[in-house]
């Protein structure tokens, strides 16, 4: 069961790992981004257990985003091979799940787990990160607090955390960099412009299912939100405290069971705020 106290050990693990590896060091690439009909990968995205390239997937048109989990020389090869096939098809189970499910997460396209890769559908659009800090900053001095724009925004994605642990689904990593923001399928391509007015505009897609697990216990389930406060806490200060009245109020008309999971929350956060001043 996850807990808000173990919550990124393994990432904490994994890069201590990574900066005792050479800074130089390089994997070749799985052999199907070398065909002819892949476009060359682009690498744009890089954490402690795998990298993400941008690229196609068997036809030249049909873009993809590829997440390979390259060999890990600080583990023994048969356990780290191992560990490697378990996460990848656990992976690509939650998404096949979340898809069934009407979620909105990528499309699995193909895998082999043996290798260490999983081909998803490529997402288009921005992270809502990167939206949301470039919309408040062009609101500088602003109250935003009553802005009907990013009250949309804070429900949409309580709507859609509340799908996930709906279908047994937790993130393990919400964060609002995880969370895409891409053009909705209502707007024309005339509507989709770059004036901070439509910043905030579109349909919220989740990504990164890395450390995803299929699991119905409230604890985990409010220890995934925590994580997402406690992002919009760091990331967009000036957003936090819309966190409860829209985005939870997003998350309960998702999800039934809410009110359990937000009294867990309560004391998922005492037990932060206690942590925070124990240092």
């Amino acid at each position: 069961m996850a807990t808000a106290e173990s919550t990124g050990t393994e990432a904490d693990e994994q890069r201590q790992h990574q900066q005792q590896q050479p800074q130089t060091s390089s994997y070749p690439l799985p052999a199907i981004l070398t065909y002819p009909a892949s476009a060359p990968p682009h690498l744009v995205a890089q954490g402690a257990e795998g990298r993400v390239y941008k690229t196609t997937y068997l036809v030249p048109d049909l873009q993809c985003a590829f997440k390979y989990r390259p060999p890990k020389p600080y583990r023994h090869p048969i356990l780290d091979q191992r560990l490697t096939r378990q996460r990848i098809l656990a992976e690509a189970r939650v998404l096949v799940k979340c898809r069934q499910e009407g979620v909105p997460v990528p499309a699995v396209y193909g895998l082999d787990e043996n290798v260490g890769w999983l081909a998803m559908e490529w997402i288009e659009g921005e992270p809502v990160r990167a939206k949301l800090n470039q919309w408040l900053s062009s609101r500088a001095g602003e109250d935003v607090e009553s802005n009907q724009k990013l009250i949309d925004l804070m429900v949409k994605v309580g709507d859609v955390v509340g799908l996930l642990h709906k279908h047994g689904i937790v993130h393990g990593d919400l964060t609002t960099s995880n969370l895409m923001l891409r053009p909705s399928s209502k707007m024309g391509a005339s509507e989709v412009k770059s004036d901070t007015d439509t910043l905030l505009d579109g349909d919220i897609a989740v990504i990164d299912f890395g450390l995803a697990s299929q699991a119905t216990q409230v604890e985990d389930r409010a220890v995934d939100l925590y994580v997402l406060e406690r992002a919009f806490a760091s990331t967009h200060p000036r957003a936090e405290s819309l966190f409860d009245q829209w985005l939870l109020s997003g998350y309960k008309s998702s999800f039934k069971q809410a009110p359990v999971v937000l009294k867990r929350l309560e004391e998922v956060r005492m037990r932060g705020r206690k942590r925070s001043m124990l240092g």
